[in-house]
């Protein structure tokens, strides 16, 4: 066979198949390219370690925040709201076995579906009618009236009370009177002695009532809330009605006595209280619990029970399914203020995450392009891509996840996981993605592409901003709506597109004016600016939008949350009446040492003496009348403390003091409704003493200070003519003041100034609260002393607010730190083309620093345009949105007022953002520039 010359026919030798040890096998791709990078690849593991953890954590903390103040809001009501009651009519045969059964078979059956409080658990028997105690030696607060005795049986009595004298009781029957224990302290009260037999009236058929007490007994601990709706178990109790003033307590049989009780009370019911554990609550089952305890109250739980107790009468009441609806008003209330802060975080890690994958793509665009060029394929890279990805990114999000999960408990894991995978995935396509794009076909109509997707995100803002504006978010019941909640991230993405546009236009004309100038760093840093890596005029959007989504969302919820701050003070003040404020009970008088004293206090403004009262008739020209408030106070002083609240301001010279007799009109100011009804002529005030006083309608207001919420109509006369024609209007019942005043130093003054002590019915109103704990800080009981920061942080008291308040810090502290990625990514992606440029001035004598300030002024226009773009972006978005948002569940009251835009909120965040990116472009000059450009200076030198 003919062959060209130098080469070789091929032989039986040279064909044979290679044997293994000469086959040269490539080396695996993603453990070559890790090799090749691997500061890369731990910076990309390090970032979505960090995406995805947020991406699981967020979730988390918005969970462990609305569970906390569930059950903190639930607890708060107290053991009886928040437990089933069931009653049941006291049989014959009933004793304290069969409650127990009963109560077992209750306990059983709710707890399948329910978790219950074991210490909060009790049942027995009560009788349904009371009893005097007709003993003649007994105490009593008028002759009229008898103490009344209330009688139950209480299971485990024994366990909560301690025997002082005599004997538990025993069985009772019916030919004798029934043993009862009752509290050692109220026997004192009412003289009872142990072994008396009370008189407790008679029977239809003319047969006595008696009960013996063969002991008597002290509760260990008064102030349970077990005890509550258990009668008056631990002492004498004051019933304090008018004209029917009493003393009256409980006393408690054995349980063997039920049927003896039953007949003495004329009837009495079996109950059982199960109280639902406030620790098992959470919010993500707010719904199936209420449903749940509904049915035990009128549905399929309610036959259960009647079905497993064998009492066809049995009824349950509760108050938790109203408590929990509350509950989750608040909660739905609250959600779209603290989805604020997450979700300019997603915004920002979306495109910080792009960002990474546009460095790393101009990185190995050559290198991506030679395997298209050496016949890979589209899809053969990009699955290589996708399976280096996954090397890096795929461990690090199972870290995060499991993180996430680990550090911050909590029952519910979906959406967490969910979220985190989403962070995930997109961390893994985002590189393979920008890739794709090297290959696609460039079309002349990019440009046209690009404006279409604008138009598309302005109309969908527009719908977002048209809609909260329609329906607005926030409100009881509203939901989490993602549109809704995405309109301040959607005003955030069309301001970024918009100043993407608009910058380096303005740039480029700053860049003009300084090329006019004799400098050169100002003009090639502005040149520089208006231009992307590769000098085409169209910089990169994506660093602009993670700086104002950041700017955006952080001074919209700092807003919100300074507006709540500003709103809670004032709703406070409103409440108190001022900054301080002294109440009394109704027999109780502020003296005139106590006035003068408090005047005086370090702090006070202003402060006026009040007289409030509330049972006034004002009687019309037609002799119509109708009942109303009375407020006397001092013109001056409270029309200073109604301009300083904000409520029921007027002129001081309005109820100047009138002259002429006692006949003449005292100018006065009214209610709006009351003002209505007596537009006729003057109207005369009198007070339930029978004195009388004339007055004109002076000014008309809808409230006033020291009823800023009345629910009736009221009057506001001037104290001098009131205090000449009105003697009971110097009796003083209120007193309020203005100013920077410490409550306890008003406590002190009231303490030692606070006027005699209460005598009569009064003097044992004052001991039966004082013996019900209702006594503090060392004042009468009923005397109060308001603070308004006190009712502030009263208000502001709730975990559901700093849950909120507490998320949106942390996203705001994760946008800046994302914010701050992007801005540094960005002076990585133009570092070797920024390098090549200072290099080159270096050898044409460009100094160190002229090289920072050639770079500062380079990096810091987009800083400056993103963060006072997303300040005024912020401004708008709360100028178009603030309206729309229901903040009374942050504020702890229910209030009108509305988000308005603020200066300081916007402004503090924008400018620390500022300076930190300001300090960032600087450490990353002087850190990696300077070795960069000396490393571009040496280049040759090896050659």
């Amino acid at each position: 066979m003919t062959t060209q010359a130098g080469t070789s026919v091929p032989t039986p030798e040279s064909t044979s198949v290679p044997t293994p040890e000469t086959v040269h096998r490539p080396a695996p791709w993603v453990r070559t390219r890790l090799r090749a990078s691997p500061q890369a690849a731990v910076l990309m593991a390090a970032l979505a370690l960090v995406t995805v953890f947020l991406a699981a954590a967020f979730p988390r903390i918005a969970d462990r925040g609305a569970d906390a103040a569930l059950r903190d809001f639930v607890s708060q009501k107290g053991l009886n709201p928040t437990s089933l009651q069931t009653t049941s009519k006291t049989r014959d045969n009933d004793n304290a076995a069969e409650l127990d059964r009963v109560h077992q078979q209750l306990a059983e059956t709710v707890g399948q579906q329910l978790t219950l409080s074991q210490p909060g658990q009790a049942y027995g028997t009560r009788a349904l009618g009371d009893r005097g105690m007709g003993n003649p030696e007994y105490a009593r607060i008028s002759d009229a009236n008898s103490p009344m005795l209330s009688l139950l049986y209480l299971h485990d009595l024994a366990a909560r009370a301690t025997l002082t004298d005599g004997t538990w009781p025993t069985r009772g029957t019916g030919g004798g009177p029934l043993p009862i224990v009752i509290s050692k302290q109220a026997a004192e009260t009412i003289h009872i002695k142990l072994g008396d037999v009370i008189d407790n009236g008679v029977e239809g058929s003319g047969a006595k009532r008696t009960t013996v007490v063969v002991g008597l007994y002290q509760v260990n601990s008064p102030q349970d809330p077990f005890w509550d709706d258990l009668g008056c178990p631990a002492r004498a109790c004051l019933n304090a009605a008018p004209d029917h003033e009493h003393w009256m307590t409980s006393g408690f049989v054995d349980g063997d006595s039920l049927p003896a009780m039953a007949h003495w009370g004329s009837n009495a019911e079996n109950f059982w209280r199960l109280p639902v554990d406030t620790a098992s609550l959470r919010a993500d089952q707010l719904d199936r619990t209420r449903n749940t305890v509904s049915s035990f109250l009128t549905g399929p739980g309610a036959t259960a029970l009647i079905g497993a107790t064998g009492r066809a009468d049995l009824h349950s009441v509760s108050s938790l399914p109203d408590i929990l609806t509350r509950a989750d008003d608040r909660y739905q209330a609250s959600l779209p203020l603290s989805t604020i802060g997450p979700a300019g975080v997603a915004g920002v890690a979306t495109v910080v995450l792009c960002l990474a994958a546009a460095l790393t793509t101009d990185r190995r665009t050559g290198e991506i392009q030679l395997l298209r060029a050496r016949g890979g394929s589209r899809s053969g890279v990009l699955l290589r891509l996708i399976g280096e990805g996954a090397a890096t990114v795929l461990p690090a999000a199972v870290l995060g996840t499991a993180l996430a999960l680990v550090l911050l408990p909590t029952p519910r894991w979906g959406p967490s996981v969910l979220a985190a995978l989403a962070a995930a995935l997109l961390a893994l396509l985002a590189f393979p993605a920008r890739a794709a794009l090297l290959w696609s076909r460039r079309r002349a109509v990019g440009g046209q592409r690009r404006l279409v997707g604008e138009l598309a995100v302005l109309v969908v803002t527009t719908a977002a901003v048209a809609e909260v504006r329609r329906r607005g978010v926030g409100h009881s019941g509203a939901g989490l709506d993602p549109l809704l909640i995405a309109a301040p991230l959607l005003l955030a993405v069309t301001g970024g597109l918009l100043l993407a546009r608009l910058e380096p236009v303005a740039v480029g004309w700053l860049a003009k004016l300084a090329g006019r100038g004799r400098g050169l760093i100002g003009f090639l840093g502005l040149a520089r600016a208006a231009r992307d890596s590769s000098g085409r005029r169209k910089p990169s959007v994506l660093p602009l939008l993670a700086l104002l989504i950041a700017v955006t969302t952080t001074g919209f919820g700092a807003t919100v949350l300074d507006t709540v701050d500003h709103v809670r003070t004032r709703a406070a003040r409103i409440a108190t009446g001022g900054d301080v404020g002294v109440s009394l009970p109704d027999y109780a008088t502020l003296p005139e040492s106590f006035t003068k004293a408090a005047a005086a206090l370090p702090g006070v403004r202003a402060s006026t003496a009040a007289w409030v009262e509330p049972k006034a008739r004002f009687v019309g020209a037609d002799q119509d009348y109708t009942e109303a408030y009375l407020v006397v106070v001092d013109p001056a002083a409270y029309a200073e403390i109604s301009r300083t609240v904000g409520v029921g301001e007027f002129d001081a010279a309005k109820l100047a003091g009138t002259s002429g007799g006692r006949d003449t009109p005292v100018p006065a100011l009214f209610s709006r409704d009351l003002a209505k009804r007596l537009a006729a002529g003057p109207a005369e005030v009198r007070t339930p003493n029978g004195n009388g006083l004339r007055t004109t309608v002076a000014g008309i207001v809808s409230a006033t200070p020291a009823l800023p919420d009345p629910g009736k109509p009221f009057v506001v006369v001037p104290a001098g003519p009131a205090w000449e024609r009105l003697p009971d209007a110097k009796r003083i019942n209120k007193w309020f003041a203005v100013g920077d005043v410490d409550p306890e130093q008003v406590r002190s003054t009231l303490r030692d100034n606070g006027g005699g002590q209460p005598t009569g019915v009064a003097k044992l109103i004052s001991e039966d609260a004082a013996a019900a704990g209702k006594a503090t800080h060392g004042l009468p009981p009923g005397y109060t002393v308001h603070s308004s920061w006190q009712t502030a942080a009263a208000l502001g008291d709730d975990p559901l607010q700093h849950a909120a308040g507490r998320l949106f810090w942390y996203a705001t502290a994760a946008g800046a730190g994302f914010a701050l990625l992007a801005v540094l990514l960005t002076l990585f992606r133009a570092a070797p083309e920024r390098t090549a440029v200072l290099a080159r001035l270096r050898t044409m004598g460009l100094r160190p620093r002229q090289g920072l300030a050639l770079i500062m002024t380079e990096a810091l226009p987009q800083t400056l345009t993103a963060t006072i773009g997303g300040g005024l972006t912020a401004l708008a978005a709360v100028a178009l949105l603030g309206g729309a948002f229901d903040i009374s569940t942050l504020v702890g009251a229910k209030v009108g007022d509305v988000i308005t835009p603020t200066l300081i909120p916007v402004l503090l965040p924008t400018a620390g953002l500022a300076l930190l990116v300001a300090l960032a472009v600087v450490a990353e000059t002087l850190v990696a520039g300077r070795r960069q450009i000396a490393t571009e200076l040496r280049a040759g030198e090896q050659a």
